[in-house]
């Protein structure tokens, strides 16, 4: 009893390491669409001034970052209202949470009471907006609203996530260093692009069509995700060197007999990172909205290093770890459910060595794109 006991604990432990470290890396961007996200959120209240204001955060996960947005969209509200000289209570704020039914919402609700006590001590007794909190299990490639109900969808580090891996890789041409990677890289044979960027665009389109019926009139939408700089798509890019990596630990785990190579060759990842120039031509295409804003910034792979401008780092085997977690917290369910689990602590343990070796020999950035839209009437 004690030993299991025991174990539940260094799981507890390891689940919240990974998730504090993946935090890390939302705050970093949560800080730089801030401004976007606080225009938004202005214009559409002043052109509808709604007695109750509906905001949905899409993939919101399940750690402490989900109830910062929620605090940033109250804060910048209950200033709106004042610099309007109306009472905060003139406005209710509805938030829906959304994620996937498999999402722990049990843990973001139980942060509730926590964070409703700290806001209010935050606010020393000033009157805030009335807000109201609650979980939407469901994928945001369907329609999860009444038409014409929600103010403003906020996403953080989602969109790049497809629908599913693209279907048909079979039959493609495929060549033996296809049969090992998990994703696009540059040995990747043009069908197997194409693959991925036609499932991009069918994914975008389709949510962004989705979105627009949600939408009250003058609606809006601040979306963030992980994309790529450049337009050559078998570049160099973050993404390539992030899975690439990934899908040699597991080959090396094939090597050692302990994963199967069948199961290695039916395993893709079910991303894309599209460039600005994709992401604006899907919006473009469908006449749905107006592109308010559009850019990409960067940030270091590891979540704890802020220096941007050197490429210098001070402790490589540290920022492979770093870099092992953060990607160990949104793909551990995933590589689980295919491979299982027991690989799990071999597979980023070695995924972890082969990050610090490559950031010696070049520190990558991700490339993250911001884009805020506004429902086209």
């Amino acid at each position: 009893m004690h030993e299991v006991l025991l174990t539940s604990l260094e799981l507890i432990t390891t689940l919240y390491l990974l998730c504090f470290i993946f935090v890390r890396q939302q705050e970093k961007a949560m800080l730089e669409i801030k401004p976007f996200l606080e225009k938004a959120l202005r214009e559409t209240y002043t052109n509808q001034l709604p007695r109750t204001m509906v905001v949905a955060d899409l993939g919101c996960s399940s750690g402490p970052n989900t109830l910062r947005f929620v605090s940033e969209v109250i804060d910048a509200i209950a200033r709106h209202c004042k610099k309007l000289t109306q009472r905060n209570d003139h406005v209710q704020l509805q938030f829906f949470l959304n994620d996937l039914p498999g999402n722990d919402f049990n843990s973001l609700f139980r942060l509730f009471e926590q964070f409703r006590k700290l806001k209010a001590k935050n606010h020393m007794g000033e009157a805030l907006p009335p807000y109201y909190i609650c979980g939407l299990p469901g994928s945001y490639y369907t329609r999860l609203f009444p038409c014409q109900s929600v103010h403003l969808f906020h996403s953080l580090f989602c969109l790049h996530w497809r629908s599913q891996a693209p279907q048909g890789m079979e039959g493609t041409g495929k060549t033996p260093q296809d049969e090992r990677d998990i994703y696009i890289t540059k040995t990747s044979s043009p069908s197997v692009v194409k693959l991925f960027q036609e499932q991009f665009r069918k994914d975008f389109s389709l949510f962004l069509k989705l979105r627009y019926e949600e939408l009250v009139v003058d609606g809006q939408m601040v979306l963030t995700f992980i994309g790529k700089k450049n337009e050559d798509v078998l570049g160099g890019d973050s993404n390539h060197h992030l899975y690439g990596l990934l899908a040699q630990s597991l080959q090396s785990l094939v090597e050692k007999g302990l994963v199967q190579k069948e199961k290695l060759e039916s395993f893709y990842v079910p991303v894309y990172s599209p460039s600005v120039h994709e992401v604006e031509e899907v919006v473009k295409q469908s006449g749905l909205f107006d592109i308010n804003h559009l850019q990409f910034f960067e940030t270091n792979w590891d979540p704890y290093d802020d220096d941007l401008e050197s490429d210098v780092l001070h402790d490589s085997v540290q920022s492979g770890e770093n870099v092992a977690k953060c990607l160990r917290a949104v793909m551990e369910s995933l590589v689980a459910s295919h491979f299982g689990d027991t690989i799990l602590d071999m597979l980023f343990a070695e995924y972890a060595g082969r990050v610090a070796k490559h950031l010696t020999e070049d520190k990558i950035k991700h490339a993250i794109i911001v884009v805020s839209l506004k429902k086209v009437f």
